[in-house]
């Protein structure tokens, strides 16, 4: 395990977020539905003006075809990230609890390394806990 997978972990939170924003976009814009209003009146006397109301989907079927593969791209870029966010997790578990809060004040929370060596305590400098992750990940 190395930096950058910790970095693609962070990316990959974000982007599990940010499909499922996108996913309810989706559904949002399935259910959008066009609307209008008509005017006519009857051919003979008396004219009597009537309006119609009209509502529907311009083309539906072309529509929901485009949905439904934007939908299923979505969705295997959620279990994508989420695939990875999986495998870093199931790593997190075989390190040392040391390692594990360096690493999520350092690259889960972006602190910076003066504030992750005030919340390990024990005399840490930001010097002491930069060096302790990168003799680790080597």
């Amino acid at each position: 395990m190395n930096k950058e997978i910790l970095q693609e972990y962070v990316d990959a939170c974000e982007l599990v977020k940010e499909t499922e924003k996108d996913l309810r976009r989706l559904e949002q814009k399935k259910q959008t539905v066009t609307q209008d209003c008509v005017k006519g009146s009857m051919r003979e006397f008396p004219y009597i003006e009537q309006r119609i109301r009209v509502h529907g989907s311009a083309d539906p079927e072309k529509d929901d075809g485009r949905i439904m593969r934007e939908k299923r791209l979505l969705e295997q870029r959620k279990e994508n990230a989420e695939l990875i966010k999986l495998q870093v997790e199931e790593w997190m578990l075989m390190i040392s609890p040391r390692m594990q809060r360096i690493i999520k004040y350092r690259y889960l929370e972006e602190l910076p390394w003066e504030q992750v060596a005030i919340r390990m305590g024990r005399r840490a400098t930001a010097d002491s806990v930069r060096m302790e992750i990168n003799n680790f990940l080597k």
